[in-house]
């Protein structure tokens, strides 16, 4: 998956400097950031809506477009998606592959539970 969202990331910063009435890529670039983070959030309650009815298919298709936004938004904004993965790999090495890092005010208490001290000595 790596390599596809990479080849999309490439063919994104293409596709950006393209006529925006030709290009849906473009046109989200001319729209500009704040077009870009409402898709994505459009998408992400897409896919959330498809998982709660039980369509799987219509799922995957929503979270294709879900991931094609992300990798828009991300373009506008410098990220590349290795930065991503890397954080992914840091986060792996703090909690595991499975589990979302905690947020701040929870990390010194995830830090103690992890190390096996008591949370409230954190």
């Amino acid at each position: 998956m790596a390599d596809s969202i990479a080849r999309l990331h490439a063919a994104v910063l293409v596709a950006r400097q393209r006529d925006p009435r030709l290009s849906r890529t473009a046109k989200l670039f001319a729209d500009g950031l704040p077009k870009m983070a409402k898709k994505v959030a459009e998408e992400a309650v897409e896919v959330g809506i498809e998982a709660i009815q039980g369509h799987r298919r219509d799922a995957i298709a929503e979270s294709a477009d879900l991931i094609y936004n992300l990798v828009v938004l991300w373009s506008a904004m410098g990220i590349a998606p290795g930065e991503v993965w890397a954080e992914l790999d840091r986060r792996e090495a703090l909690h595991g592959i499975a589990e979302k890092l905690p947020k701040d005010r929870t990390a010194k208490r995830a830090k103690a539970l992890l190390a096996r001290e008591p949370a409230d000595a954190a």
